[in-house]
């Protein structure tokens, strides 16, 4: 393929935009990050005229493909009334009750615009809800780009301590030193471990937050009954169990991964599928710990809070989801699961190492010597990220788009033939490779 157009527009932002790039892990693709001209359904068309089955999705947001007419129509409708209100609108009120009808948790919703941004705010409920300073945060899990998060997503393990007693490790300079007071490192998947961390820091703890299918490493679900215990754990303690679902949410059930996989915390945030590709988050929780929000004594705001573009567009994705949630998922996921069992014959046809590991609407490859990955440690220890990039970069080439970090997200716009494309560039890349 020839890229000559988006290097040269490269090589022109490098000198207008800070790296390029005005997100940090864009920077990762090769030959060249790419700049594009239009998306729609499965599919990406950059500046050089190439097309690409595309399975970035960005980065997980375009459940339903890019640019669904159904949304475009919504947004385009309601935006001719005004942008932002500053100020509460019906539809909104509309979004918070489907939200209910939908996910297992019930309780009032605040409304934010990413996922970072609703992370931060769900720790500092924690801690005014309980009085108490720490939070639990596990190895391979991604919270945002903040101070108070970005430890330990995936630290060099010359670095991170001993498995059984992880230290936290800053994945940024410039992170405020105090930063990492408050943050307490676990393994995941791993409840004997957590066990003793709650014993250790009894008192201390506000809440434990996570990813429930871990969807930044390998995507990996939790072992049986290991959410059970966190959850017993949290009830023991005294401490709030809160589920990171900006990625699994309205992505791998109507209820996410709380109704996958029948857990019910106390917290959830939700971002990325809930608007089909718009910028929103929300924080959903108990009603006694909401109503600190609800009264001010947790402080919250934002200009762009349930803007009128991005409260239409969630409006719009819940109420194609819901005219038919069974049907909708059970096609999302079983054309997710055909991609998967693909990729897994490419890899045995090309005598591959490649490891595919997920749930269908969103999973993960990696080349590892194991059948499967349990936690980050393994993923450092036992998976080959140079050549996941160098593969990414062979299906580029071949007409087929990947994230930079292994994780794929399936839209219920891709095809056969995209899923029949995508395999056989697999299968072609592997034999590169």
């Amino acid at each position: 393929m020839d890229f000559k157009r988006s290097e040269a527009l490269f090589a022109r932002a490098n000198d207008l935009v800070a790296g390029g790039v005005s997100s940090q892990i864009r920077r990762g693709e090769k030959p060249v990050p790419l700049f594009f001209v239009r998306g729609k359904g499965g599919k990406l068309w950059d500046v050089d005229g190439n097309e690409y089955v595309d399975y970035v999705q960005g980065m997980g947001p375009n459940i339903f493909g890019h640019a669904p007419d159904f949304i475009v129509d919504a947004v385009a409708r309601d935006m001719r009334n005004g942008f932002v209100f500053a100020g509460q609108f019906e539809k909104e009120l509309e979004v918070a009750e489907m939200v209910r009808g939908m996910v297992p948790l019930k309780g009032p919703v605040r409304f934010a615009s990413s996922g970072t941004e609703i992370d931060q705010l769900v720790l500092r409920l924690a801690r005014g809800f309980t009085g108490r300073p720490k939070y639990v945060k596990f190895e391979g899990h991604y919270h945002g780009w903040t101070d108070t998060v970005l430890y330990s997503v995936h630290p060099p393990l010359d670095r991170a301590g001993p498995a059984h007693a992880p230290v936290p490790v800053g994945e940024s300079k410039g992170m405020a030193p105090g930063s990492a007071d408050d943050v307490v490192i676990a393994p995941w998947n791993d409840l004997a471990t957590l066990t003793k961390i709650f014993e250790r820091e009894r008192g201390q703890i506000a809440g434990v937050i996570m990813e429930p299918i871990l969807a930044n490493t390998n995507c990996i679900l939790p072992r049986p009954g290991y959410l059970e215990g966190v959850k017993a754990l949290c009830e023991k303690h005294g401490a709030l169990l809160i589920f990171d679902e900006v990625i699994t949410g309205f992505r791998v059930a109507a209820g996410g991964a709380q109704e996958m996989l029948g857990v019910t915390p106390d917290l959830a945030t939700y971002a990325k599928s809930m608007a089909g590709g718009f910028p929103i988050a929300m924080l959903l929780g108990r009603p006694d710990v909401m109503s600190m929000v609800g009264d001010g004594s947790v402080y919250h705001g934002g200009s762009f809070n349930s803007n009128v573009m991005s409260i239409a567009a969630a409006h719009a994705s819940l109420s194609h989801i819901a005219s038919d949630p069974t049907r909708f998922y059970r096609d999302l996921t079983n054309r997710g699961r055909r991609l998967m069992e693909g990729l897994q014959g490419a890899a045995r046809r090309a005598e591959s190492d490649l490891l595919v590991q997920g749930v269908g609407s969103v999973f993960a490859t990696s080349f590892s010597s194991r059948d499967e990955i349990h936690d980050y440690r393994e993923h450092a220890r036992y998976c080959d990220d140079g050549r996941y990039r160098r593969f990414a970069e062979l299906m580029l080439e071949n007409g087929v788009r990947l994230a930079t970090n292994g994780r794929w997200h399936v839209a219920s716009s891709h095809t056969d033939a995209d899923i029949e494309k995508t395999v056989a560039a697999a299968e072609k890349s592997l034999r590169a490779l």
